[in-house]
């Protein structure tokens, strides 16, 4: 890769396993307006473990995708402090510490699939046989090996979406964000890339920062579901999803979504959606980790 590296190939300076990788203390966001002042969001805190899946859920024009694009560095805070992996957002984006997905895959229509994933690595100066593997490597996680030299209108959505996500993990990255990007996708497709991201995220460990619309979605994915409430965006209640034993992550497999346990997390998301307080205003059950 284009960052320093040791005799064993790990990048030099990388953050430990015991750095967060998003730390979000009293955030504020309002943008300028022809008509005045819009408080996007409000005195957000929130910490992201790293390795940890969290889900940011909440009515449209609550601030979540404006929350993910503050860590992304694509915007920036009224006020308040953001850390990822404890550098600025700014630095994180240069070091390439996350890779980031949305809602349309924005594949490049006349590059193949194999060229689409290789981008990031040919814009960052990665020779052109360790490119090549690590694109292998890639496409052989999500599934999609035997397409590598299709181009992105003889796939399907959900194909798609793979070579997206395969993309935005091509630079080995320990934190990514996902905008909704699989609200497009038909109900059972939907599921299958559910299913597929919790592989994927397991195999790379990364954390992963999810906007979704999708109750079950979030329950489905998720180590702890970030409740927001309507606008002004602030963090209404945060559910932990308690899904298996007591000290283990719940297998995610199909059956899950048939067990009592995940219909209850859903019932608590739903409730925290519809009848929670903002944190610090005496919400309920609130983890504020």
């Amino acid at each position: 890769m284009s960052e320093p590296q040791d005799a064993s190939g790990s990048r030099q300076d990388r953050p430990t396993q015991t750095t967060p990788a998003v730390e979000v203390h009293g955030v504020d966001k309002v943008f300028e307006t022809r008509s005045g002042h819009v408080q996007a969001l409000e005195s957000i805190d929130l910490t992201v473990a790293a390795g940890e899946f969290v889900s940011l859920i909440g009515p449209s024009g609550c601030g979540k995708s404006t929350l993910m694009r503050l860590v992304a560095d694509l915007d920036e805070p009224t006020a308040g402090d953001l850390a990822v992996f404890g550098k600025s957002a700014r630095q994180a984006r240069l070091d390439q510490e996350y890779g980031i997905a949305f809602q349309q895959a924005g594949l490049l229509p006349w590059r193949t699939v194999a060229g689409n994933v290789a981008l990031p690595l040919e814009l960052h100066g990665v020779a052109s046989a360790a490119r090549a593997s690590r694109v292998a490597e890639l496409l052989d996680m999500v599934g999609l090996a035997d397409f590598a030299d299709r181009h992105p209108d003889q796939l399907s959505g959900g194909m798609q979406q793979r070579v997206a996500i395969a993309r935005a993990l091509a630079e080995q990255p320990r934190l990514l964000l996902m905008d909704e990007p699989f609200g497009a996708l038909d109900e059972m497709t939907r599921e299958k890339m559910q299913t597929e991201l919790v592989r994927i995220s397991a195999e790379t460990g990364a954390a992963v920062v999810f906007v979704t619309h999708s109750i079950p979605e979030a329950v489905f994915l998720s180590d702890r579901v970030v409740v927001m409430s309507p606008r002004p965006g602030r963090i209404r209640e945060i559910v932990p999803m308690r899904l298996g034993a007591e000290a283990e992550r719940a297998e995610r497999t199909e059956e899950l979504r048939e067990e009592r346990a995940f219909f209850d997390m859903v019932t608590a998301v739903r409730e925290a959606l519809h009848g929670g307080s903002p944190v610090g205003a005496g919400a309920r059950g609130v983890e504020t980790r």
